[in-house]
């Protein structure tokens, strides 16, 4: 007499989250990090225009073919390496807990974390040179690009109100006009490195020097913000 099969328990089922993912799919994103790890490097080294995919696929463990089918071309794949650029600074001010510091701290800690992402990711300064060469026109065609303003300037925007609400800010200044000035500074500290250390004999990313300049451009927002 045969038995009866008995239902499985819940234990016996394996949940969604234990499942892992089919190897080919995790290959694939391996991949696709990959080449957009070496592209990056490679836009933000020889401009759009200068990049070659052929280059692209002969640094990484793939082919050109497979470039295609995962980008579709080569502009494509330059929309890609932006987004993630932008992406990754985005996620990170989003991440940073201001709301429980006060007004004047928080303002300071954003700025503080936009130098330091600045000066560890030099390419992405390069990239938004180099589109800005090109008028934006990429960035332009990005859906994902397209919300990606709004992170940063929500979360200026709710340490304004809070310092306006402590009577510590000025209330003619808005959340764009504070990212423009740490934007300003921190983009120009990297950007022009080469060109300042070669005309006045000092290098912005002069170790020795990090944690004044650092301190500067809080100070600067700051000072910004409470002037009368």
């Amino acid at each position: 007499m045969s038995s009866v099969a008995q239902p499985l328990s819940d234990e016996s089922v394996p949940s969604a989250a234990a499942v892992p993912d089919p190897p080919r799919q995790r290959d694939a994103e391996r991949t696709r990090a990959e080449i957009l790890d070496v592209a990056t490097q490679e836009f933000a080294d020889r401009g759009y225009a200068g990049a070659r995919v052929d280059e692209i696929a002969a640094k990484t463990s793939t082919t050109k073919r497979m470039i295609y089918y995962y980008f579709g071309g080569k502009e494509q794949l330059y929309v890609a390496v932006l987004e993630r650029a932008y992406k990754r600074i985005r996620s990170l001010e989003q991440q940073l807990d201001v709301e429980h510091l006060d007004p004047v701290q928080a303002v300071r800690e954003l700025a503080c974390l936009t130098f330091d992402h600045h000066e560890a990711h030099p390419e992405f300064i390069r990239l938004v040179s180099i589109e800005n060469i090109h008028r934006a026109e990429h960035i332009a065609r990005s859906e994902a690009l397209s919300g990606l303003a709004n992170p940063v300037l929500d979360v200026l925007g709710r340490i304004l109100a809070r310092g306006w609400d402590a009577g510590l800010f000025r209330d003619d200044v808005d959340a764009l006009d504070v990212h423009q000035v740490i934007s300003s500074f921190c983009v120009f500290r990297t950007a022009n490195r080469h060109t300042w250390r070669v005309l006045f004999g000092r290098d912005m990313l002069d170790a020795e020097r990090r944690e004044h300049q650092r301190r500067m451009v809080g100070d600067l927002v700051v000072a910004h913000l409470t002037a009368r």
